[in-house]
Formats: structure tokens, sequence, C-alpha cells
């Protein structure tokens, strides 16, 4: 089985078509709240009607309004705007790791990112791919096509998590390359210097962009199930370190509850939609729950 038709097995299509089924109605508005904006014009849709005011277009006068009440109103638009996306996906060993779930954080990554592909294609809004690690390493155009979802996996079915990253230096290069404002989903384990990280999502944010971080652990990174002495391995340095597990184990989920909340604390004052994960949370359901919290605020 290639690892393109492991991304598209049955079970994974399952849970995006009922993803898809679930949140239909949830996505159509999450998506078209983001950047809806008032726009006169009649390639776009009837929003309301107002009375019409000196210094309007005489050519937006409903004329069938004014012969049933003899009253002139302006009929109203709302763009059907269209949100061009971007999927960032963290290339960095770190992201290849799994302890005892059947996908690593990458695939994990990865079936999240094609659910989001194709929520959005299914929407006509383009949706394109940036990976990096140190920088960035690949760009895929965004496109609104059906087969936007293939072109997607495929890159990333042929990518593998290897190698240092600098997730602060490679969101500002994306900042730096995007010209019009966009929806981007960052999807990382954050496993580096969260102050420059947040610095580079609020250069980003403050491009006039939508910012979704996905922050992506392993359920052990989470939940540390580990007794007696283990020997821990930080994967991009190689570093070990042997410790007791039971009596590391209160320290180490302090230290990972305060990581996490500092992210949904400063992304939030940001701006920013913090999503977080571990791999061990049926990705779907993940993602549905994400999108009513999003739904319900917005």
């Amino acid at each position: 089985m290639s690892t393109v038709e492991k991304y598209l097995k049955p079970e994974v299509i399952r849970q995006i078509s009922r993803l898809d089924l679930r949140a239909q109605f949830i996505v159509k508005g999450f998506l078209q709240g983001l950047h809806a904006s008032p726009f006169q014009g009649f390639s776009v849709e009837f929003s309301e009607h107002r009375k019409y005011t000196p210094g309007d277009d005489p050519q937006d006068i409903d004329w069938l309004i004014f012969a049933k009440t003899d009253k002139y109103y302006i009929k109203k638009f709302e763009a059907e705007t269209n949100i061009t996306g971007y999927l960032a996906m963290d290339l960095s060993e770190s992201m290849g790791y799994t302890y005892r779930q059947q996908l690593t954080k990458f695939d994990y990554a990865i079936c999240l990112a094609a659910a989001l592909c194709y929520l959005m294609v299914h929407q006509n809004d383009p949706v394109g791919l940036i990976t990096f690690d140190e920088q960035i390493k690949n760009c895929l155009r965004p496109k609104s096509k059906r087969q936007q979802i293939g072109n997607i996996l495929s890159m990333l079915a042929n990518l593998q998590p290897q190698g240092k990253t600098d997730i602060a230096r490679s969101l500002g290069q994306l900042a730096a390359m995007l010209k019009q404002a966009s929806l981007v989903m960052v999807f990382s384990d954050l496993l580096a210097d969260p102050e420059a990280v947040l610095a580079a999502l609020r250069r980003l944010r403050h491009g006039g962009n939508d910012v979704i971080l996905f922050h992506i652990l392993d359920e052990a990174e989470v939940h540390f199930p580990f007794t007696g002495l283990v020997d821990l391995e930080e994967p991009e340095s190689h570093t070990r370190l042997e410790v007791d597990a039971d009596s590391f184990r209160r320290d180490y989920l302090k230290e990972i509850e305060s990581f996490c909340e500092s992210y949904h604390r400063d992304c939030f004052q940001s701006g920013i939609d913090y999503v977080q994960l571990d791999t061990s949370m049926p990705f779907d359901r993940a993602l549905t729950e994400y999108l009513i919290s999003r739904r319900s605020r917005g």
C-alpha cells in the first residue's frame, strides 16, 4: 500500500465524510464569516434593502419595490468572499514520534490537513500547502479544484519528518510571502522557544491573516504513561536522559500543562485560535468540536 493510499484508506475517508456531514453547516459559516464584507454589486449574494439616499448609485435602485411602494430602495449585497487557505506543516524530526498510537504526530497532522483541505475545497475556497523545518521547504500554490486534496496528500506522503526546526523563522518567511489576507493553519508540536514562535504568529496575525494553531502532541507527551527507569531522547538533538518516571511524572505534567496554557493565553490575547490536540483523540471529533466552539464564539 502506498503512503498516499494510507491517508485515503476507507476508514480515513469515512471519518472525513462523517466530519463533513456533521459539521457542514458550521464550516460554511466558519469559512464565509472569516472575511465576509459588505460589497455593492450584482454578482454577489443579495443581502437586504435600505432606503435610497443622495449619492447612491441609481442603478442599484430596486424598481420592483418602487412600483409597489412609490419609494426608492437600494439593494444591499454581501460579497461571497473566497478565503485563501494555507496548511503550514512542521517537518521536524520530533513530528515523526509515536509511543503506542497508530499515527505519529505527522500522520495525525496529515489527516487533519486532509479534512480541512476537503472542507475548504467543498466551499470552493482555494487551499495550498507550506512545509517547513529550519526554513520553508515546499510550497504548493492554493487551488480550489477537487484534485487539490490529492496533490497535497501526494506531497506530504513523500516527505519524512527529519532534522531540526526553526518554527519562528519559517512562519516569518510565510508572513513575508503572503500578498493578501489568508487563513493560515499551522500544524506543529511547537517544541521550540515559545516567545519566538508567538512573536512570529503575531506577525502573521497583524498582517491581516486569520491564524489557527493546531498544537499536536503525542498521547505519551501529554499523559506520560511511563513507569520505572526510562531512557528519554530529545528527537532533534538526540540528547539522552535517564529518569525515574514515577518521581518525574508530577513535575513533567505540571510543566507540559504550563507550556500549553501559555500558548492558549497568548494566542487568545492576539486573536489567534489555539487548538490543543493529542494523537489519542479521533481527529474528526476534535476538529468538529473546534469548529463548533469557533462558530459559537463568532
